[in-house]
């Protein structure tokens, strides 16, 4: 499952355009999951409103175990890859 999560991972950076702010919001997610494990990180001040969305979406995952979100990243780069590739 590694192999093919740093397979997807380094297909994500060919895609030709860019996915949308919520796709991109998933595929950080679920790469910190699957490569860090639950956040716990500090909460980023609330005039990083990009940094604050991050942090969300990646403690939106706690819980997840890394090989499911392993699973989960695979699954949706093979999704995305049919729009942006």
């Amino acid at each position: 499952m590694e192999q093919k999560f740093n397979e997807a991972a380094e297909k994500v950076k060919t895609f030709t355009k860019r996915p949308s702010d919520t796709e991109l919001l998933e595929l950080y997610a679920l790469f910190k999951q699957a490569t860090v494990g639950d956040n716990d990180t500090e909460k980023p001040g609330m005039f990083d409103l990009k940094g604050k969305a991050k942090w969300q979406a990646w403690a939106d995952r706690k819980g997840t175990s890394k090989d499911a979100a392993m699973e989960a990243y695979v699954k949706f780069v093979d999704e995305l890859s049919a729009k942006y590739l």
